[in-house]
């Protein structure tokens, strides 16, 4: 069975500020704190009722991008920028704890440098929570159907220079990560991502996020009624 949630933007951001903060709230108690992965795209607009909450601790959270363009940070195309613009410039999680992208050094080396300063700051390389979107062919992170990089073993932060979407260049989480993580979610909306949530959500998955798994942790989708509508036997969801 798929586990997913259904509802409209409004309904399904709440559903996932909601689920976003249950997951802060049991790592910051077994652990002393949170570590999340974000996408860039539209999802995070869906995080800015976490803004309003006063009952969170930013001080714990510690923030990592599950892929970000090689740009600087101040670039329209960053995905820091995108998150800063909704949730990190308006809370207090110290800058130090946000892990960005060094766009001074050769593209191959800032994704080294990325890894081996995220297994500095968490050396189970276990995040608490990665929050991917899917792109209307399938992709998740920079994850690309077709692309060498689905096959990778080894890095956990790769390079790519030849992205079929711009910006050419980027660094991305790849499968090997992800897998450790302790909770995926995938947030897909509208009506140009039906075809590819069947094709995710089905038996044998065809796309980059469709075959994303996790290997002991909890893989959740949040979807509109739009990316939804393929779907025969939407399963009767946990409600958050």
């Amino acid at each position: 069975g798929i586990n997913a949630e259904y509802g409209d933007n409004i309904e399904l951001s709440k559903r996932l500020c909601s689920f976003v903060f249950d997951r802060y709230l049991e790592a910051s108690e077994a652990r002393g704190s949170f570590h999340v992965a974000v996408s860039g795209g539209s999802l995070p607009k869906f995080l800015k009722g976490l803004s309003k909450r006063a009952d969170i601790d930013w001080s714990l959270w510690w923030v990592y991008f599950c892929d970000e363009r090689y740009v600087s940070n101040d670039d329209p195309d960053s995905n820091y920028g995108a998150l800063s613009n909704v949730l990190l410039g308006e809370v207090s999680i110290p800058d130090s704890q946000i892990l960005k992208i060094n766009s001074s050094i050769p593209v191959d080396q800032a994704a080294k440098e990325y890894e081996g300063e995220m297994r500095k700051r968490l050396p189970s390389l276990s995040l608490d929570l990665a929050l991917c979107g899917m792109g209307p062919d399938g992709h998740t992170c920079s994850l690309f159907p077709g692309h060498p990089l689905l096959e990778e073993k080894n890095l956990l932060i790769a390079p790519i220079t030849d992205s079929p979407k711009p910006p050419p260049s980027r660094i991305t989480m790849t499968y090997p990560l992800l897998a450790k993580s302790r909770n995926i979610v995938f947030v897909v909306t509208g009506e140009s991502k039906v075809e590819k949530v069947v094709e995710s959500l089905c038996e044998e998955p065809k796309t980059p996020a469709g075959k994303v798994k996790t290997d002991e942790g909890t893989l959740l989708w949040f979807l509109d009624s739009a990316a939804a509508s393929g779907l025969s036997d939407r399963p009767v969801s946990q409600m958050y």
